[in-house]
C-alpha cells in the first residue's frame, strides 16, 4: 500500500472512529485473547515486517527511534510480546490512541500475522545511543524511587519482562517516560498494570519526574545499542 493510499484510508477511519474513545468498557490488564494470543503464536515474515513498518515509521522513524520530545516513543529494541500486546490494544480499543488508531487498523497493516511480523522486526531493530534524557538533578532521588517501587517489575535496569508483558524501558525518551507515567498514576491509561497504579499512586509530580529521569539513563546492553549515526538499511 502506497503512503497517500494509507493517509487516505487513516482519514477515512479517523472520522468515521473519533467519536469511539473512551467510550468502550475497559478491558482487564492482560486477558489475552483474540489477536494478541494468535499473534503470539505465529511464525514472523522479515520481508512483511518491514513492509508493515513503513506504515509506522512516519511517526517512529525508519530506525525506530521516535522523537526525544515525547511525542512518539522509541520502539527499537522493545520486547516483541509487548509490542504485540499494546497493538492488540490498540486495535481493540482498550488502550486510547486516536493519533495511532487508524495505522493499526487491518485497512492499513493486516491482520495478526502482519502484528507478528512488525512487532519482530521491531525488537530486532538496534536502539537509539543519544535517548532523551531529563535534567539530572534528582538522580539520587529517582534512584531510590526505582528501587523501591519499580525494580520487581522493570527489573534492576529497565529491561522489564517479556514472559509477564512488562516493557523494557531502559534507553527510553524522558518526555515520553514522563507522559506515559502521569497518565497511568491519573487512571488515563486504561490498559495500564493495576498493580502499577496502586504502587505509584502517592507519587508527587517531584518524585514522577525524578524517577523518570533516572529511568531515562538507564542503559541497554552495549549489543543493542546502534551506532551513532546509524540509519536503518532496510529502508535505504
Amino acid at each position: 500500500m502506497t503512503f497517500k493510499k494509507i493517509m487516505a484510508v487513516a482519514a477515512a477511519i479517523a472520522i468515521s472512529t473519533s467519536f469511539a474513545f473512551g467510550s468502550a468498557d475497559a478491558a482487564g490488564w492482560n486477558e489475552g485473547g483474540g489477536e494478541q494470543d494468535e499473534a503470539m503464536h505465529l511464525t514472523p515474515d522479515r520481508e512483511n515486517g518491514i513492509e508493515v513498518y513503513e506504515v509506522c515509521a512516519a511517526c517512529h522513524l525508519f530506525e525506530g527511534w521516535g522523537r526525544d520530545d515525547g511525542t512518539f516513543p522509541q520502539l527499537a529494541g522493545q520486547h516483541k510480546n509487548v509490542i504485540i500486546k499494546q497493538l492488540a490494544d490498540i486495535r481493540a480499543l482498550n488502550r486510547d490512541n486516536p493519533t495511532m488508531y487508524p495505522f493499526a487498523l487491518p485497512e492499513s497493516i493486516g491482520g495478526p500475522q502482519s502484528i507478528a511480523d512488525v512487532a519482530d522486526y521491531i525488537s530486532k531493530l538496534p536502539m537509539n545511543p543519544e535517548p532523551g534524557v531529563g535534567p539530572g538533578t534528582d538522580l539520587e532521588k529517582g534512584a531510590q524511587l526505582y528501587k523501591d517501587n519499580c525494580v520487581r517489575c522493570h527489573g534492576d535496569n529497565g529491561q522489564g519482562m517479556p514472559d509477564k508483558f512488562y516493557p523494557l524501558i531502559q534507553g527510553q525518551h524522558y518526555k515520553y517516560l514522563l507522559r506515559q507515567f502521569e497518565w497511568i498514576r491519573d487512571g488515563k491509561r486504561r490498559n495500564a498494570n493495576p498493580d502499577m497504579v496502586k504502587q505509584i499512586a502517592d507519587f508527587s509530580d517531584a518524585d514522577m519526574r525524578a524517577v523518570m529521569d533516572f529511568v531515562s539513563r538507564q542503559t541497554p546492553p552495549k549489543e543493542m545499542i546502534a551506532p551513532i549515526g546509524w540509519e536503518n538499511p532496510d529502508f535505504n
